[in-house]
């Protein structure tokens, strides 16, 4: 059994380094520049939900939990001060980071402990 040559750690940076400095550079400075509505509908721009269901009713819990978990997957740093508010942000966070992806969840985490403070969420 001959063995598997290995790339050099030297070499590009791993996918999961390029998705963790994607995502960190989409991070407001602080979770208080959050300026997004807590109620009413609000409607995704194409670059953030490009199919599928893009306008979400804050008042529906579900449909909240979606918005915000399309919004940390898949919205640039303008989009997610815009469209995300700090205290639903935290609030729904415990649930919402089981939707996210991992990368998502831990650059969060890393960058804003507050959020990892947090008792669970009411179902």
């Amino acid at each position: 059994m001959g063995s598997m040559a290995s790339p050099s750690s030297s070499s590009s940076p791993s996918a999961a380094e390029v998705l963790r400095s994607r995502y960190a550079g989409r991070l407001p400075a602080a979770l208080s520049d959050l300026a997004g509505p807590v109620r009413g509908t609000v409607e995704l721009p194409l670059h953030v939900a490009w199919s599928g269901l893009r306008a979400y009713d804050l008042d529906r819990p579900r449909q909240r939990m979606s918005l915000y978990r399309v919004v940390l997957a898949e919205g640039q740093r303008e989009d997610i001060v815009a469209l995300l508010d700090p205290e639903l942000l935290i609030t729904q966070w415990p649930v919402l980071r089981t939707l996210v992806s991992r990368h998502v969840s831990q650059i969060w985490e890393d960058t804003f402990p507050q959020l990892t403070h947090q008792a669970p969420a009411a179902a």
